[in-house]
C-alpha cells in the first residue's frame, strides 16, 4: 500500500452525517449493492490527500486507507448519542441533564 491516496468524499441523500470515502475515481456501481441501497444518492463533499497520519472526526488516515484497500470503502456513520433521546413523558425538570 502507498503512503498517501487521493479520497473522495460523498455525504449520504439518506442518512445524516453519514459519509463515504472511496479511491478517487471510484465505479459507484462497483461498490455492493447493499452499500448503495442504504447510502442513496452520493452528494461529492470533498476531495482530499488521505495519509496515514491524518487525524479525523471518528478515524484515523490509517484506518480510511486500510479500510479503502480491503474494501474498496470507508463508511463513516453517525456516532449514536443519547442526548438525543428525550422522555416526553416526564416534565423538564425531572428529565436527565
Amino acid at each position: 500500500m502507498t503512503d498517501k491516496r487521493f479520497v473522495s468524499v460523498f455525504r449520504s441523500s439518506k442518512k445524516s452525517n453519514t459519509y463515504l470515502y472511496v479511491r478517487r475515481g471510484q465505479v459507484w456501481a462497483d461498490l455492493p449493492d447493499n452499500l448503495r441501497d442504504i447510502f442513496g444518492t452520493p452528494v461529492h463533499a470533498m476531495d482530499l490527500v488521505m495519509t496515514p497520519e491524518r487525524k479525523l472526526a471518528r478515524a484515523t488516515g490509517q484506518q480510511v486507507l486500510d479500510a479503502i484497500e480491503d474494501k474498496d470503502f470507508y463508511l463513516q456513520m453517525a456516532e449514536e448519542s443519547e442526548m438525543h433521546v428525550v422522555d416526553f413523558r416526564k416534565k423538564p425538570e425531572q428529565r436527565q441533564p
